[in-house]
Formats: structure tokens, C-alpha cells, sequence
């Protein structure tokens, strides 16, 4: 199983970023994928996730109407569209796998990690 995160980097406030996971090692189709970060010093904290279908979509309310989760089934890939940056959404950002079809927000539901991304905003 690998997921391979990308896209991250140094943007101003207000700004925008795309990133991406990359997908291989297992059927990409029948597993729900989330986003997770962690800022320094703190603790994980779930982002958002996509169910196995791409039908249903869930946010933490700290990023709620400014990110979004989609995924490219041809490509492997899920992406998480971030607008409206703000420097407390510094943090690098890791994507993981669910154990099922539903995503969630406990940590319980993820059996596989791919390595972070960087992102850094600016006041």
C-alpha cells in the first residue's frame, strides 16, 4: 500500500493550494480515503474524507466551505482543494487510507498513511 501525497508549499493568507494522493498497492476503488494534518507541536487532526464512491464527502468545521475533497478514479488520486488559506492551516498534511467504503473522523478508521506534505501560510 503506498499513498503519495503532493503539492504543498509557502502561499500568502487568502491564498490557494491543491493537493494530491496518489494511490497504488490496493484496490483504490473500494476504500475511503481522508486528508489529515498536524501542525507543530500539536496533535493529528482530521481534514476531511471522501467515501470509496466519491459520493459522500465529510469536513472538519475548522475548514468547512473553504476546502474540498474530491477524487479521479482513472488517476488514483484524491485532492484536496484548499481556498482562502489562513496561517493557522500550517501544517503538514498526510493522507490515509480507511479500513472501509465510509470514511470518518476517528483515527480508528485509517490502517494506512502515506507520507505528509508541507503546507506553510503567511500572515
Amino acid at each position: 500500500v503506498q499513498l503519495q501525497a503532493s503539492g504543498g508549499g509557502l502561499v500568502p493568507a487568502g491564498g490557494s493550494l491543491r493537493l494530491s494522493c496518489k494511490a497504488s498497492g490496493f484496490t483504490y476503488a473500494y476504500y475511503a480515503i481522508a486528508w489529515i494534518r498536524q501542525a507543530p507541536g500539536k496533535g493529528r487532526e482530521w481534514v476531511s474524507c471522501i467515501s470509496a464512491s466519491g459520493g459522500t464527502t465529510d469536513y472538519a468545521d475548522s475548514v468547512k466551505g473553504r476546502f474540498t475533497i474530491s477524487r479521479d478514479r482513472a488517476k488514483n488520486t484524491v485532492y484536496l482543494q484548499m481556498n482562502s488559506l489562513k496561517p493557522e492551516d500550517t501544517a503538514v498534511y498526510l493522507c490515509a487510507r480507511s479500513r472501509y467504503a465510509s470514511g470518518g473522523s476517528q483515527a480508528g478508521h485509517y490502517n494506512a498513511w502515506g507520507q505528509g506534505t508541507q503546507v506553510t501560510v503567511s500572515s
